[in-house]
């Protein structure tokens, strides 16, 4: 470049179109109305949230001593329950992705995609409808087998739910409603991989399991772990199809058999409100504020993987 042509390049600008600019004006609106709208939930849950951290025994109408002992038992039975359903869906989930994206044909590759993801638009409702009347009728004689069998693990451990409505009822049903998330996000991930990278492996003479062990799945690990957390955040605030499943009680309880079963905020919330007045509100309008802050931190940290797409560059 010369010293004559330098400030001619220098004053080149791309032409600025009005449909350019208004989409620009659009896109930084809606940007500015998300954040307005989440600082103004965050400023809501704190102020309404503030009488409850210090109210007394006497003032609670749920028989717990504090606001603290109250929602310690919540947040374990909301972790619980999601965690249990993460450890249930990522597995099918991935299966299913790699299915989709390396195995099936491309037509039935199309359609089933589609139903992927036409299942997660499905209601809250119809899935605990199912789960009441469908899945834990079904499930309960496998349940007292599980605890015949391995009832030397706690979890495990009986004496079993007559039901079947049980935590480990609710996670299945949370995990069917967050499988499409997982794989949806995971298919695309791995539709992503750089074809020249598997066909070197194919090249070199591996199986295409072995290929997608050391092409596909390594290039997307960042976006499968943002995946997880995406539906790891959707579970922990599921409330309709907890509060229609589980037989809820506000314990600390690991078995996943019984019962008695921990229960969740979300549900907590939705199940208690219509009949809770004065400062019991606050108290239940204060463990939304801890829901907010658990679903924020596990949301942030999915993309913060992303961000980093350390081990592999996945979305």
């Amino acid at each position: 470049m010369t010293a004559s042509t330098a400030p001619l390049r220098s004053r080149v600008r791309a032409p600025r179109h009005v449909g350019d600019s208004a989409f620009f004006g659009a896109a930084l609106t809606g940007g500015l109305l998300i954040l307005v709208a989440l600082a103004a939930v965050a400023i809501f849950l704190v102020v309404q949230s503030l009488p409850a951290f210090g109210v007394k025994a006497s003032e609670l109408n749920n028989g717990f001593s504090s606001f603290w002992t109250y929602v310690v038992p919540l947040v374990f039975g909301t972790i619980w329950a999601a965690l249990l359903a993460l450890i249930i869906a990522v597995p099918f989930s991935l299966g299913i992705a790699l299915f989709i994206s390396h195995y099936a044909p491309r037509r039935i590759a199309r359609g089933l995609g589609a139903i992927i993801d036409l299942l997660a638009a499905v209601p809250s409702v119809v899935f605990g409808a199912w789960g009441i009347f469908v899945f834990s009728p079904f499930v309960q004689p496998f349940y007292s087998f599980l605890s015949t069998t391995l009832g030397w693990f706690p979890p495990f451990s009986g004496p079993v739910s007559p039901t079947g409505r049980t935590v480990l009822t609710v996670a299945v049903v949370l995990a069917v409603m967050i499988t499409p998330i997982i794989t949806a996000l995971s298919r695309e991930i791995f539709l992503q991989t750089p074809r020249l990278n598997e066909e070197a492996a194919l090249a070199l003479g591996a199986t295409r399991w072995e290929m997608i062990r050391i092409a596909v799945l390594p290039f997307g690990r960042a976006g499968i772990v943002s995946a997880a957390m995406l539906g790891l955040g959707r579970a922990l605030g599921e409330t309709l199809a907890v509060a229609m499943v589980l037989s809820p009680s506000v314990v600390i309880s690991p078995f996943v058999l019984r019962s008695e079963n921990p229960t969740t905020i979300a549900a907590n919330i939705a199940l208690n409100f219509p009949e809770s007045f004065g400062i019991n509100v606050n108290v239940l309008i204060a463990t939304g504020l801890v829901l907010f802050v658990i679903t924020f931190v596990v949301n942030a940290t999915a993309r913060a993987v992303v961000g980093r797409r350390g081990g592999g560059k996945g979305i």
